[in-house]
């Protein structure tokens, strides 16, 4: 018998294999991991569905793998079938690889009304009449869900009968076909493509292939950067006191195997600030003209790697307390530089921050996360002389360089000036997330 890859989810084609856990031998028993595989930034794992010997192995590390490629043979196999939870959570697992990848790829661009694109279905005139067609009340429901019609579908059950395998495969069938289908002329000015020289003309040079990870990332913040319009404000916080606090209670952070970081004392810093402007915790929905306000806080942190930039989601970060968020950040910081990030780790954030105070530089200027329509971006705190507001004095301070970057479709000018002052007098004054946030 032949193990396969399964689905990796909706849009999703190809994907690369990390590591390879069994080898032509082996005795593998169910639900044993066999490989892992790069899906965009997430990384899976594939479990066996069957028990047995190993005969041959199909694929090695760095293959490009698609749905359905056979990853080994087995003798002696003995499936186990899957229960009704098994495919829930199967469905669930390549539900959320999808949104990983769709939140990875840049966003289509939509048409003035004037000119509407339909959508990629065959239009029934109402008076035609038409055959009832063998299929469960569960199966039509996914249809109308799906938004496909139910008499164009195929039928592969007894009798021609429409399972729900027949109904998703039909709407992953127009999805396809309505990607590959050409992009309206009038957009192309929107995309330029820069043409390359000949650099072999001027020295030698050497080429490798992007990894999926940069892929992924540059056509992401291409999108990001072409359809939202950026404001960055920046600003400067005095962190002389939290400072001193951070260092005071630094070891009690230790006992519990966290590392009191100023990023850590951050995230509740915007946790709070996020309650009192909710419309920086929002997502812009151009096509129904809708703000999505999220009762949620979520928030990314970007965390650099050798693989490249990734941001990994801590969630519920206003229910959590400082010591929590920097042993949870800990975690995830490790998971990310080893590469062992899931598809869950890396969904569903409402508001991104940026450190780049570790290796050094000021102001910047953060590219939002989309669908996301703000990120902070911290740069290292100098020593810096000022007067200080209660004495008068000029005396050393530390300073705090900060970078706000806003879609400037949903959040003017004034609303970023002063979220961005809001942060920083609670960085000053932290009694003000009690009082206020």
């Amino acid at each position: 018998m032949n193990i396969q890859v399964p689905a990796l989810g909706e849009n999703i084609t190809t994907a690369d294999v990390t590591k390879i856990m069994v080898k032509a031998g082996d005795t593998i028993a169910v639900d044993q991991p066999l490989i892992e595989l790069e899906t965009g930034k997430a990384t899976i794992e594939v479990p066996a569905t069957a028990a047995g010997k190993i005969t041959a192995l199909a694929i090695k590390v760095g293959d490009k793998v698609k749905s359905g490629q056979v990853i080994l043979t087995l003798e002696g196999a003995a499936a186990q079938p899957e229960t009704r939870s098994q495919k829930s959570e199967i469905s669930g697992q390549e539900a959320v690889v999808s949104a990983t990848i769709a939140a990875s790829r840049p966003s289509p661009l939509v048409p003035p009304p004037s000119s509407p694109v339909p959508p990629p279905q065959i239009a029934q005139p109402a008076s035609v009449s038409r055959v009832p067609v063998a299929a469960a009340p569960s199966v039509r429901q996914l249809a109308r869900e799906l938004g496909v019609e139910i008499h164009d579908v195929k039928g592969s059950g007894t009798g021609g009968r429409i399972l729900e395998e027949d109904v998703k495969a039909h709407a992953k069938k127009l999805i396809t076909t309505a990607a590959s289908a050409p992009r309206p002329s009038s957009l192309d000015p929107l995309l330029p493509q820069i043409a390359l020289p000949d650099f072999a003309q001027w020295g030698e040079i050497t080429r490798e292939p992007m990894s999926t990870i940069r892929r992924v990332t540059a056509a992401h913040l291409s999108a990001a950067w072409l359809t939202i319009p950026h404001v960055t404000q920046h600003d400067r916080a005095e962190i002389t006191e939290l400072e001193n606090l951070r260092k005071r209670f630094a070891e009690r952070a230790e006992k519990v195997g966290a590392k009191l970081t100023m990023t850590a004392i951050l995230l509740k810093v915007l946790a709070a600030a996020l309650k009192v402007f909710p419309k920086f915790n929002a997502s812009l929905d151009m096509a129904k003209q809708e703000i999505v306000f999220k009762q949620y806080i979520h928030l990314g942190v970007a965390v650099d790697t050798e693989r490249g930039l990734l941001v990994p989601v801590i969630r519920d970060v206003d229910k959590k307390n400082i010591i929590q968020l920097a042993l949870e950040l800990n975690q995830l910081g490790a998971k990310a530089r080893a590469g062992k990030l899931g598809p869950a780790d890396l969904t569903g954030g409402t508001f991104t921050i940026t450190n780049l105070g570790g290796i050094g530089g000021s102001f910047f200027t953060p590219i939002i996360n989309a669908p996301e329509v703000a990120i902070l971006g911290v740069g290292r705190a100098q020593k810096e002389p000022c007067i200080h507001h209660k004495d008068q004095l000029c005396s050393p301070r530390l300073m705090l360089p900060l970078s706000l970057s806003y879609d400037h479709r949903l959040i003017d000018g004034a609303d970023g000036a002063r979220f961005l002052r809001w942060i920083i007098e609670a960085i000053e004054e932290p009694l003000l997330i009690s009082l206020e946030g």
